[in-house]
Parts: structure tokens; C-alpha cells; sequence
């Protein structure tokens, strides 16, 4: 299949794919006229991949996931520590946008929003 039917059943911009190729994730035959011919490997690996970006993998840890999918020797406790190392990332990102949040509120709390000048959201900005 071309790049445009691979992104079809996909879900991947072309654009996505031809990065996933340039910098070697994936590595579609050749048609005879050059173009990309994807078999159903290389649209499952892309899958794969989707699904990896999804879960907010980084490129680097979806060419190790890949890696060690296509290992069928690997250990499950490599692929669960990087899942879990994953995990600990995103649960510090939320308790990080949790405190942002909550501060958030209470200067929007704090701000009257009226005509005058005072804005204690402006005054915590200037002092930090």
C-alpha cells in the first residue's frame, strides 16, 4: 500500500510517517518507481508507534518499545520498567499542572476584576 493508504489505516499524517522513516522506525519497501510500498509490518509497527505517541511516549522510548516488541526474547520486567518509569513522569507532570492550578485559582480568586488598577494576579507575577 502507498503512504496515503498507510495513513489511512493508521491514522498518521503522511508527514508523521515519512519522519518515522527518515529517522528509522520504520523502513518501507520500494515500488519499482520509488515509491513507498507499506506491508502490513510496516502498518503495524506505524500502529504501534501511534499508539505509543498516544500514551505520550517519547520517541526515543517508542524505538525501545519497538525494539523490544520485535524481541521476541525480551523481558517483560524491560518493557514494564519503561512503561513505569513513563508513569512516574506523567504522575509528576499532573501533580505539577495540579499546583499550577490551584495557584491559579486562588489569584484569580484573590482579584476583584474591576475598573481599578490593583491586581494581585499581576502583583504575584512581578514578585517571582
Amino acid at each position: 500500500m502507498n503512504i496515503s493508504q498507510a495513513a489511512g489505516e493508521t491514522g498518521l499524517p503522511a508527514k508523521t510517517i515519512r519522519y518515522y522513516e527518515e529517522i528509522g522506525l520504520v523502513t518501507p519497501l520500494r515500488d519499482s518507481n520509488g515509491y513507498r510500498a507499506f506491508g502490513e509490518a510496516d502498518v503495524h509497527k506505524l500502529t504501534f508507534l501511534a499508539r505509543s505517541r498516544a500514551l505520550g511516549f517519547s520517541i526515543e522510548d517508542c524505538r525501545t518499545l519497538l525494539g523490544l516488541w520485535e524481541d521476541q526474547s525480551r523481558a517483560s520486567s524491560d518493557v514494564r520498567t519503561l512503561a513505569k518509569e513513563h508513569l512516574a513522569q506523567i504522575e509528576a507532570k499532573i501533580e505539577d499542572l495540579q499546583a499550577m492550578r490551584d495557584t491559579l485559582s486562588e489569584l484569580v480568586e484573590a482579584c476583584v476584576g474591576d475598573d481599578r488598577p490593583d491586581c494581585p494576579i499581576l502583583k504575584d507575577l512581578a514578585s517571582a
